[in-house]
């Protein structure tokens, strides 16, 4: 990889909504609190790792014991966009909503066996791996769903018109990622999965997290409830944070992305300082939580190749790291629904292709979920 590094890029975060577009006298239907997700321990299982040394011996093979993967190449095969040799990387991160296990008491709903991806984002990795670019999608966008084979070697037939998480659900990581890759024409390098258990033990594990908040919060479907001010959050906390849509804003996906977006740089910003390097017991918990919490694609399903994209990555502090939503807007036909904005996306996709900064013009009048500027780190 080139040691050199691309300027930043210049788009801002996406703030109020042009005049004309949904407001707050049209607000989003209530959902459920089963379907929400979360997404920030995918990217913090690999800085947790590099912090120190994984040991030798019985950490190691423990650690390794932990991680669970998916081999993506070998489902996909060749149909895929090809990789473009420019020093950079993308990265699908998904946040699960499984209601298997420990994730049923804290997601809520039934285990009916299945599994929804609530949290999309794209992590691209710029040339010389300084800095980076965030882009989420939202769950509820209406796509069309490409077929694909799931790793059981399940051939399911594409969709028109369908959400954006149904390709998670009906064909798992591998149809996710051949949705993502169909979407942008980019080819995935690494896929990184969380669930909600997880995360939550992580946040704990690194003692909290602390956010400033510049309005109350309350949402009693995800538990929430903040005054104004500053905070450091436990796991229960967190996990309320980042799956509340109707405590701040205008109750839509896109705001709980917004607040998403703002506690993945706090999450970030808190590994970098928590000083874990000096308490071994400590870097060990981290790390077993990690490992628990994630599930990669095959070329990150070890300890030691999770150590080296890790240390790729560990140059990039959350001021370095700019984050957007895909350009959307919301569909006239179904409040509770989001369509692509296919001209400005593609500004998105092409700058990713070419490592370039996102142009400013590429979300300038999308819908927004008016919760920008509520949390920071």
């Amino acid at each position: 990889m080139s040691a050199d590094s691309m300027p930043e890029p210049a788009i801002p975060q996406p703030g109020a909504q042009e005049p004309g577009r949904r407001g707050r006298d049209r607000r989003r239907k209530p959902r459920g609190t089963g379907r929400k997700a979360l997404l920030a321990t995918a990217w913090t299982a690999a800085g947790v790792l590099v912090l120190g040394g994984a040991g030798a011996g019985y950490v190691y093979f423990k650690l390794n014991g932990n991680l669970h993967s998916v081999d993506i190449n070998q489902v996909l095969g060749r149909d895929r966009p090809t990789k473009i040799d420019n020093g950079s990387e993308n990265i699908l991160v998904l946040g699960s909503d499984s209601r298997a296990g420990s994730n049923r008491k804290l997601g809520g709903g039934t285990d009916d066996g299945s599994a929804r991806s609530d949290t999309a984002m794209i992590v691209h990795v710029y040339e010389g791996h300084k800095k980076a670019a965030v882009v989420s999608i939202p769950r509820d966008t209406l796509v069309d769903r490409p077929a694909c084979t799931d790793a059981k070697g399940t051939t399911h037939p594409a969709a028109t018109g369908v959400m954006f998480n149904e390709a998670y659900s009906t064909g798992g990581a591998a149809c996710a990622v051949k949705s993502v890759e169909s979407l942008t024409g980019i080819r995935m390098d690494h896929y990184l999965e969380v669930d909600f258990a997880g995360f939550q033990r992580l946040v704990d594990d690194l003692g909290g997290v602390p956010v400033t908040t510049t309005r109350a919060i309350d949402d009693p479907q995800s538990h929430l409830r903040l005054q104004a001010g500053t905070h450091t959050l436990d796991g229960q906390q967190a996990l309320g944070l980042v799956r509340t849509r109707h405590g701040v804003g205008d109750g839509s996906d896109l705001g709980r992305i917004q607040l998403q977006q703002a506690f993945v740089k706090a999450l970030l910003g808190r590994v970098e300082n928590v000083g874990v390097l000096s308490d071994p017991k400590r870097l060990y918990d981290l790390a077993d939580t990690a490992t628990k919490a994630v599930t990669t694609d095959s070329d990150l399903g070890s300890v030691n190749s999770l150590m080296d994209f890790a240390d790729g990555l560990k140059g990039i502090s959350a001021q370095h790291m700019t984050m957007v939503t895909v350009p959307v807007r919301y569909d006239p036909a179904n409040p509770n629904r989001v369509l692509l904005e296919k001209s400005k996306a593609q500004l998105v996709w092409n700058a990713l292709k070419h490592d370039r900064p996102i142009p400013g013009a590429a979300t300038k009048g999308a819908a927004t979920g008016e919760a920008n500027g509520v949390v920071s780190g």
